[in-house]
């Protein structure tokens, strides 16, 4: 893979030039910040910068002041080779929050490989398909049963988007008997050759069995479906060797900085 060519092309189509999530989201483009901003239940931030030392605190201050009149927190969405190098720092220095670094990882669409048969083992759970509020319910459960953490903003949001664009998403759920113990989604992006995977949760009893291989590898197909070029993961560190292994290739580093309202 061409790692800098494809982070070029990440860069342009998914940060630079990306449509909002939903109609209720609107992307407004300073010049040398991008950003999205929607209601308090939607995801604002910054999604892309070309700053440099000179400008980056007043670009800093002004996203600020912006989401602080709105009166919703919102994150600043860097990736390690955003500049100026003390991106990070700057952020810290005006009150953001840093989260956790995740993996930026990388497949073309043919790459995820799965097990003979499609990807579902007979004596395993079976993978459903599900794009209506029920699902999300049930996707939002074994996330927080998996994580320990709470899921109701990341359900508004994902009802937010299955009212006003649901084709612009899949959420999988990994079934064993009437029981969810895996979910995982994959969001499209028309236009960018990109599709994201994320939400990838399997809950204790479950893990070690190859189920996270078999629902990236049906996402795989999904997005192979749909015509999209390359899977995009910010992958956590437990996942990043499963997709190392699935082909995936690492292109950098992203952190959130969330700054509360």
């Amino acid at each position: 893979m061409d790692h800098a060519g494809v982070l070029r092309l990440f860069d342009r189509r998914m940060r630079r030039d990306a449509p909002p999530d939903h109609a209720g989201v609107r992307v407004e483009d300073r010049g040398d910040v991008v950003r999205w901003t929607g209601g308090p239940h939607d995801w604002n931030g910054v999604v892309w910068s070309d700053l440099d030392a000179a400008n980056a605190d007043a670009a800093i201050a002004e996203q600020v002041r912006h989401y602080g009149a709105l009166g919703v927190g919102f994150e600043w969405k860097t990736y390690s080779h955003d500049t100026p190098a003390d991106l990070g720092e700057r952020l810290l220095c005006a009150g953001f929050t840093a989260g956790e670094p995740e993996s930026l990882m990388v497949a073309e669409v043919a790459a995820p490989t799965a097990p003979a048969g499609g990807g579902e083992r007979p004596d395993g759970p079976r993978l459903v398909d599900v794009t209506d509020a029920v699902g999300i319910d049930l996707a939002v459960g074994v996330h927080e049963a998996a994580f320990g953490t709470g899921g109701g903003r990341s359900r508004d949001q994902l009802l937010e988007r299955l009212a006003h664009a649901p084709d612009s998403f899949v959420v999988t759920l990994a079934m064993a008997g009437d029981r969810p113990v895996g979910s995982a989604r994959i969001e499209f992006t028309p236009g960018t050759d990109f599709a994201g995977l994320w939400g990838g949760g399997i809950v204790t009893g479950f893990r070690g069995r190859g189920l996270h291989r078999d629902m990236v590898a049906h996402r795989a197909r999904l997005a192979a479906d749909r015509g999209a070029r390359f899977l995009v993961v910010d992958a956590m560190p437990t996942s990043a060797p499963i997709l190392r292994r699935l082909g995936f290739e690492r292109l950098g580093t992203t952190t959130p900085y969330l700054r509360e309202p």
